[in-house]
């Protein structure tokens, strides 16, 4: 049995740190795992950011409820769904996963939790496990899933090379120059194709 597996955001919505960097006008809240291999690295850096600036997880759920998935992102799942099994695996969290389900069609997401303060101060985070997506796509494997996946980050690029098929969706030059043997898509009708034709393999 086939499941895909994908990443969220930079693939179906928008990257939410980015949104967020401009709403508040902080430019290095960007930062995302495009840019970043080393995501505790990263998280750390937001924290501090946060802290530094007296923002916390309100602030970001106020600009995560104007998020949209990006155009063409919920019929492309909901048409994939029609297919074969789908899985978002995504390093985000629960506290900022949940409006972008509900705008998805609430498909089945894996991500990882804030620890947050009464005052609503994001004090550190807990992740679902070490290499989440990676550990996932092997768990599923030894559950009999044959796993497709795909992704456009660093931090995808472990459960794509441990999977049947691997592609990379509206990624950055450098990463497609580094791993160019995995097909690489900028449109959600060839992705889907892609996906289409690994599911026969």
């Amino acid at each position: 049995m086939n499941i895909v597996c994908l990443d969220l955001e930079g693939v179906l919505v928008p990257e939410i740190w980015i949104a967020f960097s401009k709403a508040v006008g902080i430019p290095e809240l960007s930062r995302t795992t495009r840019d970043e291999p080393d995501y505790d690295k990263l998280m750390k850096f937001r924290l501090n950011i946060l802290k530094e600036h007296g923002l916390g997880l309100k602030q970001i759920q106020d600009t995560i409820a104007t998020i949209d998935p990006l155009p063409g992102a919920k019929e492309f799942l909901d048409e994939l769904r029609q297919i074969t099994q789908v899985l978002i695996l995504s390093d985000t969290f629960e506290q900022f996963a949940k409006p972008l389900m509900q705008k998805l069609g609430w498909p089945t997401i894996f991500c990882n939790t804030l620890e947050v303060a009464p005052d609503g101060e994001i004090t550190g985070y807990k992740m679902r496990c070490e290499k989440s997506k990676l550990t996932t796509v092997r768990a599923l494997q030894s559950c009999g899933f044959d796993t497709i996946a795909a992704g456009d980050s660093f931090n995808d690029l472990g459960m794509i090379e441990a999977s049947k098929a691997g592609f990379l969706f509206r990624t950055t030059e450098a990463i497609k120059k580094d791993h160019p043997q995995y097909p690489a898509f900028e449109t959600y009708e060839d992705f889907l194709e892609g996906i289409k034709a690994a599911l026969k393999q």
